[in-house]
């Protein structure tokens, strides 16, 4: 399907009302991500140029207007080379889906669960580490009184849990009270090394929080210290055992997660094997590949277009995934509240998505 030029004069008749610079990108990076966002911030009827230097846009706009219920107003560009315009009128308001994000086990509606980033800075920096923490890194410390208003928010629009992930969430200076506001709420996982709660006030923090609403989900890449130690630093394996070992006397459930290069999978058996030593049931295992984001030079290539949905709140945004919060095209929203204007955003594409395939796709991730 392709767009045709405007009669002449037409752009002169529509008033617009925002501009939005697409530059070189296409449909299939992010583009509609970004345009979904410009297009909710104008209202019903109104028009939003959007410019591209990319050829493939001004038809692939067509198809996406006519799956989303936007109409294009004219498509034209000022040179045989480009850039182009595309005027789209908001017509719709907002998308409805049915999809489910696979996450092992089960399927989650979009809007089930919330991903927090209680902060960026970590002990470790390791290799592949998607948000390119380490001890260096800008904290961007997520408020206290945010994480837990998103929360209440979330769980108003009918969600129904959170998983708090950083950097190492221990490192937040009132993690403890960002916890317990949260798990107030809703069931709560803590994504953690497991490293750096084994005295004083964070030791405090940790004992304060409810077994029955609190998981802890803990990194372990291998059941010998070869793997993870090249990946997390030296001597690291050693302490996340010892963390592993204190968070399950303490009577927490501890979910165990391994993150993987693919060459590396030769690896899981033996840590199943050690796992079962524990009794950790299969349910709260995870084994997870690498993504090329953040330090991994290396990995699987990820995006809207191949990661399903899964909200992420930092203190400066909200992402479509957590693995690609250091992707500018993978941001949804520039602040993080209110929760339900970004999902509406995740709602209009999925929707879009969904109608322009037949089948639906497995999240290349898996997480939690």
């Amino acid at each position: 399907m392709t767009t045709s030029d405007p009669a002449p004069g037409a752009f002169a008749d529509v008033t617009v009302a925002a501009e939005f610079d697409g530059g070189d990108m296409d449909c299939g990076s992010g583009l509609l991500l970004l345009l979904t966002r410009h297009l909710r911030a104008i209202d019903l009827g109104e028009v939003l140029a959007v410019d591209t230097a990319e050829s493939s846009v001004p038809p692939d706009l067509a198809d996406w207007a006519r799956l989303a219920g936007h109409e294009i107003v004219g498509s034209k560009a000022s040179s045989a080379k480009g850039p182009w315009r595309v005027l789209v009128r908001r017509v719709r308001d907002g998308g409805a889906t049915t999809r489910e994000v696979f996450t092992g086990g089960e399927k989650t509606p979009l809007g089930r669960r919330l991903w927090l980033y209680s902060n960026f800075h970590c002990n470790l920096a390791c290799s592949y580490c998607c948000a390119a923490s380490s001890p260096t890194a800008d904290a961007r410390l997520m408020p206290v009184e945010v994480a837990i208003e998103a929360t209440r928010q979330f769980a108003q629009l009918g969600g129904g849990e959170v998983l708090v992930t950083g950097g190492e969430p221990f490192l937040h200076p009132e993690i403890g009270a960002l916890l317990r506001g949260v798990s107030e709420r809703l069931p709560t996982t803590v994504l953690t090394n497991a490293m750096v709660f084994g005295r004083g006030a964070r030791r405090d923090a940790l004992d304060s929080l409810d077994r029955e609403w609190v998981t802890l989900q803990i990194s372990l890449d291998s059941a010998g210290p070869q793997i993870h130690d090249r990946h997390r630093g030296e001597r690291s394996h050693a302490k996340a055992l010892t963390g592993i070992g204190e968070a399950r006397a303490l009577g927490f459930r501890v979910r165990v997660a391994a993150t993987l290069y693919e060459e590396e999978t030769a690896a899981v058996a033996a840590l199943h094997a050690l796992l079962d030593s524990w009794d950790i049931p299969m349910v709260d295992r995870i084994i997870r590949p690498v993504a090329e984001q953040g330090f991994a030079e290396q990995g699987q290539h990820v995006g809207v277009d191949t990661l399903e949905p899964e909200p992420t709140l930092t203190a400066d945004g909200v992402w479509w995934h957590p693995v690609a919060v250091t992707d500018a095209t993978c941001r949804v929203a520039e602040t993080p509240l209110p929760v339900s204007d970004a999902l509406g955003t995740f709602r209009e594409i999925v929707a879009v998505q969904d109608a322009a395939r037949s089948e639906g796709r497995r999240t290349v991730f898996r997480c939690a």
